[in-house]
């Protein structure tokens, strides 16, 4: 066992001061730290990046939009009135609804309908359904 000295046993009562060493930038950017320091009360200097969290992608400039509306028409082509035509009165003929179209085609029922009132832009694989399910010609030179 350590066996204590004998001699004259004083107390030191100077303060003792401990200094933390000042935390790093990198240890201030955890999420842990500014968790923390936003619970406690204190001061959180937050500064935002620019475009940060946006998932958006630059669209190009004003000139390029202008350039590409000056080569490209303005409006997209949309169904013509006679295969509009062509595919109500065949989808009328074989006693169908719009909604029994589209389950037959495997499409919804909206994109029959946008293809009947002439909102949609012909896709090819689609008439060619409608084609298939109607037994009409919907591509093509119609009415020749």
């Amino acid at each position: 066992m350590p066996t204590r000295s004998t001699g004259t046993i004083t107390q030191d009562w100077e303060p003792v001061v401990l200094h933390k060493s000042r935390p790093k930038a990198q240890h201030l950017r955890n999420p842990k730290a500014v968790n923390q320091a936003l619970r406690s009360g204190a001061e959180v200097q937050t500064i935002k990046k620019f475009d940060a969290g946006s998932n958006r992608k630059p669209g190009p400039g004003i000139n390029a939009r202008k350039l590409e509306e000056g080569t490209e028409p303005a409006a997209l082509e949309r169904v013509a009135v006679e295969v509009r035509q062509a595919i109500q009165k065949a989808r009328l003929d074989k006693k169908m609804s719009q909604a029994e179209l589209a389950k037959q085609i495997n499409e919804r029922p909206q994109v029959v309908q946008e293809y009947e009132n002439g909102k949609a832009q012909p896709n090819q694989a689609v008439l060619a359904k409608m084609e298939r399910v109607l037994g009409v010609k919907l591509r093509g030179k119609i009415g020749k």
